[in-house]
Formats: structure tokens, C-alpha cells, sequence
């Protein structure tokens, strides 16, 4: 199935200005089924060729809705010696890092193998597109930078897998998923955000992921539409389990980059946090201060995507509460809802806020010079 992206930005043309902008959020995706097997054992290469992945229908593929299916991205991404979008660097270059001038691209890569229920694949699968990010993709184009995929539902095995990336110059940060078997600030978990902490490294957690359970609570929904609107409310869902079981305050160190799920919502959930935290507090001894502080000065956000009010200006109110130095603009190339880097801001925004939204914060965060 193929998806044209918005038709308001299929006329966009990209920044005519010399602005620099990092994109925060770009999906490499794989040119051939097997083109992961020089990476894997020959044990791991038979078993996907006997048994498959021994997970939910669709892991391997995303889930039940076309977003996540292999086409569902911008018709005019397809490269041109073949392959599905997202899976060719020349054109990739061509098509997005060229064109707007991208300086820093960080790839988060989907179907990776994330949340196998058989854990010794999954760590093996997640190595493996580690070892593919850089072979492809980081080393043949300064710069892009990799995501640390990790099996998310083996926290030691992840854990052992971000300290063995520790200090390789080719990963900027570590990439999980919104949807789990249990909330992201279950005690299972932690093993994850101490071995990034210790690295120095971001946690990204992107919007999908299967943990066994509709992105409702009450079943399925009937459309697509449910299910991409269903993201912001996963992010809330992580975000409110990652503050009140008490990550950040175990963890000040470490940082959190919430990814494709826009950023809209977040500063109504701190207040809601707040308030509630000011009745039940002694339910949460561990949680020592207001949710809002640790979120403002833990959480970081990718802009795709981005807010749309029907007052543009509305955008200034959301973002003076987050703070324009917690953004990291992003496009999600080459997925159909991609985000035209000319288009997403209103007028009027000051030049350094401009600068840090489409550059500085990201070079900041991720320790790019």
C-alpha cells in the first residue's frame, strides 16, 4: 500500500537559506530480506529461515495498520536502482541530507527485531542492525549517527549491548520503543538507563513497539487513524511510568528523547502530574520533587509530528512551557507524514530559537562538535 505524503507540503521546497538542520528522526530501512544475514550466525540465519521470528503476527513487519507496513512511506522515495523507501544512501542523500542541508542525521531504525519474544534472537537481531547501521550507512556518511538497538524485554542482554557500543563514535543514542510488556518505568527495565547513563548516551523512545496488548484499553481499534493518534497517549503512558516509579530520580543523569509522538500533550500531563502528586505524594516517597522538574529538565522531544493548531501562533504558548532548547526538529523520512523542514515553523520565531530548534539542541544533546 502506498501512502502520499500531505499534499500541503508535496509542493514544499526545501529551505532556499543556508540553514544547517539536524533531522532527529530518519528510518533506514533494509533493500533485501536476508540483507541482515553477513551480520548474524549461521544458527540465527537458519532459524529465521525455518521457524521465523516466534513473535506476534507482523513483528517482523509492524503492526495490523499501514503505517508500519513496508510501502506506506512517500511515493517519490522509492530509490531508483530499486528497493523500498528508506533503503538506498545515495538517494537518500540526494532526496533529504543534500537538499536541506542536514549536518546530523540520527537513524532510528524500525522492524528491528525489538521485543522478540525469544530473547537470544532478539539480541542477536538487534546486534546485528547495529553492525548493518554502521557498515551501510554511518561510516559511508559522517553525517548520519546510529541508534543503539536493543531487545528491550531482555534488560541484561541490553544493557550488555550498549556497554559493548559504549564509545563508538558512530551511535549517539539509545533507541526503545513506546509500547512494551509492562510500562517503561517497571524495575525490569532499569538495567537499560543504568548502562546508558553510565555511557553518556540518550534513551530514545519511539513511537510503536507490540507488548501483547491493543494501543487501547478497551481492544482494537477499527482504523489507522486510532492507531497513529493512539502514539501521543503511549508517550504519556511511558513518560508518567518513567516519573512516578522513579527513574529519573534514581537516574539523574540520564536523559530521554520522547520520538514521533509529537509534543503537544506534554505540557498538560506535567500539570496533571503535578496536581496529583500533591495529594498522593506519600504513595511516592521516592518521587522527591513536582513530575514537571524532572521532565523539564530530563526529557527531550522530536518535532515530527509537529503541532498543527489552527492559530499557528498557539505553537509559541506549547513551546515557551517546554522550552524551544528541549526540541529536536525532525522530518521521519521517508514515511508518508514526513515533515517539510521549510514549513513546520511559524513566522516570527528569533533567530537563535530558530538555530537551536534545527541544529543546536541536537548537537548539544548528542555531544556533536
Amino acid at each position: 500500500m502506498n501512502i502520499q505524503f500531505r499534499e500541503s507540503q508535496e509542493a514544499a521546497s526545501p529551505l532556499t537559506t543556508k540553514t544547517a538542520i539536524a533531522d532527529c528522526d530518519i528510518h533506514p530501512a533494509r533493500a533485501t530480506r536476508t540483507e541482515l544475514y553477513p551480520y548474524l550466525a549461521k544458527r540465527w540465519q537458519h532459524h529465521l529461515e525455518v521457524y521465523g521470528v516466534h513473535a506476534y503476527q507482523g513483528m517482523m513487519e509492524g503492526p495490523p495498520y499501514p503505517k508500519a507496513q513496508p510501502n506506506a512511506s512517500r511515493r517519490d522515495a522509492y530509490p531508483p536502482e530499486g528497493g523500498p523507501q528508506g533503503s538506498s544512501l545515495s538517494f537518500m542523500q540526494q532526496q533529504l541530507l543534500d537538499p536541506n542541508n542536514v549536518q546530523l542525521g540520527v537513524l532510528n531504525p524500525l522492524n528491528t527485531g525489538q521485543g522478540i519474544r525469544n530473547h537470544e534472537l532478539s539480541a542477536a537481531l538487534c546486534s546485528a542492525v547495529n553492525d548493518w547501521q554502521i557498515d551501510k550507512w554511518t561510516s559511508k556518511d559522517k553525517r548520519l549517527k546510529a541508534s543503539i538497538v536493543v531487545g528491550n524485554e531482555d534488560a541484561l542482554a541490553a544493557a550488555a549491548e550498549i556497554r559493548e557500543r559504549a564509545g563508538d563514535k558512530n551511535f549517539v543514542q539509545v533507541l526503545l520503543l513506546s509500547r512494551n510488556v509492562e510500562p517503561l518505568g517497571q524495575r525490569r527495565y532499569w538495567p537499560i538507563y543504568q548502562a546508558a547513563e553510565e555511557a553518556g548516551l540518550p534513551v530514545g523512545v519511539h513511537a510503536f513497539g507490540f507488548g501483547g496488548n491493543p494501543i487501547t484499553p478497551s481492544g482494537w481499534p477499527s482504523y489507522y487513524i486510532e492507531e497513529m493518534v493512539g502514539h501521543s497517549q503511549c508517550q504519556q503512558s511511558a513518560l508518567a511510568s518513567l516519573v512516578l516509579e522513579g527513574v529519573f530520580e534514581r537516574f539523574p543523569k540520564l536523559k530521554m528523547v520522547m520520538i514521533e509522538a509529537g509534543f503537544g500533550w506534554a505540557p498538560s500531563l506535567a500539570w496533571r502530574l503535578d496536581k496529583v502528586w500533591q495529594r498522593l505524594r506519600s504513595e511516592v516517597p521516592h518521587v522527591k520533587r513536582p513530575p514537571s522538574e524532572y521532565i523539564r529538565e530530563q526529557v527531550w522531544w522530536t518535532t515530527q509530528p509537529m503541532e498543527d493548531p489552527e492559530r499557528r501562533e498557539d505553537l509559541f504558548d506549547v513551546i515557551k512551557w517546554i522550552g524551544w532548547d528541549r526540541l529536536l526538529f525532525a522530518t521521519d523520512y521517508p514515511h508518508w507524514d514526513y515533515d517539510e523542514p521549510s514549513r513546520v515553523l511559524p513566522a516570527g520565531v528569533s533567530e537563535a530559537n530558530r538555530e537551536a530548534f534545527y541544529l543546536g539542541n541536537a548537537k548539544k544533546l548528542y555531544g556533536i562538535g
